[in-house]
């Protein structure tokens, strides 16, 4: 006779392996911006199940640049479409490691956090940081939270949400930075270190970026153009007739020519003559001393 605790514990570890097997697995995928690249894989026995999970990824893995691997991305997923699950990208941050070794003794640090919206009408949050080689005066960091803020808010303001992202992830927003504050305190450093999405308009997370064949088809009308239009005219050119004025010029200018030759020649002629009377006067004191 089998006790009735063990039956029963036996038919529960029966059902748990059942639902591993029913299980399937689901590529994730990233938004259009970075290109639609594979940054993972998720298990779940209902698709619908997958739809709000986060999950993060560092930039070197998508990119393959060793120097980017400080940078977390996050990404959340919103659809799912057969075993494809598509995600959309809802902030990034760098590693506590790095932020440590930036931030040593004897050095000051200053943080912002900044609200800003873009041109296509996405709420972000921005959170640079700023690291100077010494300390420095609290008048001074007020100054470089104003000149981040408004650095900042300018490149969002013209900008599409890929775009600004972009420029953050690839350190061209710091790199914008630094040359204004650089002028209040030599800074050591300066770093996004933190951003999130706030606000997604009402058509939807559009952060669609246009591919390399879309700018090359739009780019290559135009340097065509460029190039041909000089082509063109100095074909059609025809030589324009010199007017009273310029002829003027042109013998003004030849007789000047003229005049500098001769005064040229004149001074050869000068520099060679006492040459030639010390060279006389040398040979008759031979002959009188003969």
């Amino acid at each position: 006779m089998v006790a009735p605790g063990k039956g029963s514990s036996r038919v529960a570890a029966r059902k748990v392996k059942d639902r591993w097997r029913a299980k399937n697995w689901y590529r994730v995928l990233a938004p259009d911006m970075f290109e639609s690249i594979q940054i993972g894989e998720t298990l779940s026995d209902n698709p619908d199940k997958l739809i709000g999970r986060v999950l993060d990824v560092t930039l070197q893995q998508m990119t393959g640049d060793f120097s980017k691997m400080h940078i977390k991305l996050i990404f959340k997923i919103n659809s799912v479409k057969g075993s494809d699950a598509y995600s959309n990208f809802i902030g990034h941050s760098l590693t506590s490691d790095y932020i440590r070794r930036l931030t040593r003794r004897k050095r000051s640090k200053t943080d912002g956090v900044f609200d800003v919206k873009t041109k296509d009408n996405f709420k972000l949050r921005v959170k640079p940081m700023a690291v100077a080689e010494k300390r420095i005066q609290t008048s001074q960091q007020h100054s470089i939270r104003m000149n981040m803020n408004n650095t900042i808010s300018e490149c969002a303001s013209d900008k599409l949400v890929s775009e600004f992202i972009r420029d953050m992830l690839s350190g061209e927003l710091s790199s914008m930075i630094f040359k204004k504050c650089k002028h209040i305190y030599p800074i050591k450093r300066i770093e996004i270190r933190c951003s999130e999405i706030l606000e997604i308009p009402e058509h939807g997370p559009e952060m669609v970026v246009p591919t390399k064949e879309e700018n090359k088809d739009k780019e290559t009308p135009v340097k065509v153009e460029a190039v041909q239009a000089p082509e063109d005219k100095a074909e059609i050119a025809e030589p324009v007739p010199e007017t009273e004025g310029e002829e003027e010029t042109k013998k003004k200018s030849k007789i000047t020519k003229t005049k500098k030759e001769k005064d040229k020649s004149k001074t050869k002629k000068d520099t060679e003559k006492p040459e030639n009377n010390s060279t006389t006067d040398k040979k008759a004191a031979e002959n009188k001393l003969v």
